[in-house]
């Protein structure tokens, strides 16, 4: 049987729900305090935002392009190699004076004066700024010597010893496009002294031998002989030594009244030394350092 005082309290009627009092609208005043703090946050956040975006680069080839490639060149020289002991004030000078974002392709300008190697196409490289500075230094070029560099590649090494403004320049260059290009951009910059030529480095230049002085900037995994024969007596020759693909030996020779003296600076890391006299030179056994 159906509960009756449940059937009575069905039938009656509900319970009045008293109405909901919603908070009053804000005042015109309240609304333009809080319109004001919306802008004025919205404005702080716009200036925070722009100050820690980075600048825009200059526009390329402008003048604040080259004044801020000048700086960076600055800082490349003070903290990555007079820091670490390049101290040859000659050499310090020349790697100021070089512009080496004129050496590296255009997808590499913003890292044209990192403390490291670029690429610039064919499977070779534009070596670290302190590599070029130290092998450079390592050579003690005295005013009316001359030097051959194997491995002219992008330039940069030939321009750095050109910017000497005391020595002889020759280079060789394996790869046809790069020796045609070098040989272009140093003289469009002004280095029209340094003689190129494209050819197996490995072989030396004996057209101007003998040198005061060899510098080679890729690794062949022995002493090459052709070029210890071009290497005038009192000569010095700076080259990495080693296995292809993997670290290499900078070594330094001193050709000393017949006698090769030879000194172990540490490893290194070059590409290596490419072309036919590479694999069909007999290596020279190398001196007890």
């Amino acid at each position: 049987m159906e509960d009756e005082h449940a059937k009575l309290k069905s039938n009656a009627a509900p319970d009045r729900v008293p109405p909901r009092r919603l908070p009053p609208p804000p005042s015109p005043r309240r609304w333009g305090l809080g319109l004001v703090a919306a802008v004025i946050l919205l404005s702080l956040g716009l200036c925070l935002y722009a100050s820690l975006k980075p600048a825009p680069a200059p526009e390329t080839g402008s003048p604040a392009q080259e004044e801020d490639f000048a700086m960076r060149r600055e800082v490349m020289v003070e903290t990555t190699i007079a820091s670490r002991g390049v101290e040859d004030e000659n050499v310090l000078r020349a790697m100021r004076a070089v512009q080496r974002h004129r050496f590296v392709p255009p997808d590499q300008l913003d890292y044209a004066y990192a403390d490291h190697a670029l690429p610039i196409g064919y499977g070779q490289t534009i070596s670290q700024p302190f590599i070029v500075a130290w092998m450079t230094e390592l050579l003690e070029l005295k005013p009316g010597e001359k030097v051959l560099e194997i491995g002219t590649g992008s330039g940069y090494q030939a321009a750095i010893l050109a910017e000497l403004g005391y020595v002889e320049v020759y280079s060789i260059e394996i790869i046809p496009e790069l020796a045609t290009r070098a040989e272009q951009r140093l003289e469009e910059l002004g280095y029209d002294e340094v003689r190129v030529r494209q050819g197996d480095g490995y072989y030396g230049w004996q057209e101007y031998a003998p040198y005061d002085a060899i510098i080679v900037t890729a690794a062949p995994d022995h002493l090459p002989a052709p070029l210890l024969a071009q290497l005038k007596d009192g000569g010095r020759m700076v080259i990495p030594i080693g296995p292809p693909g993997l670290y290499q030996t900078l070594w330094k020779f001193v050709n000393q009244d017949g006698e090769l003296k030879g000194y172990n600076l540490g490893g290194v890391g070059f590409v290596p030394l490419t072309g036919q006299g590479v694999h069909e030179g007999q290596p020279v056994p190398l001196p007890t350092p």
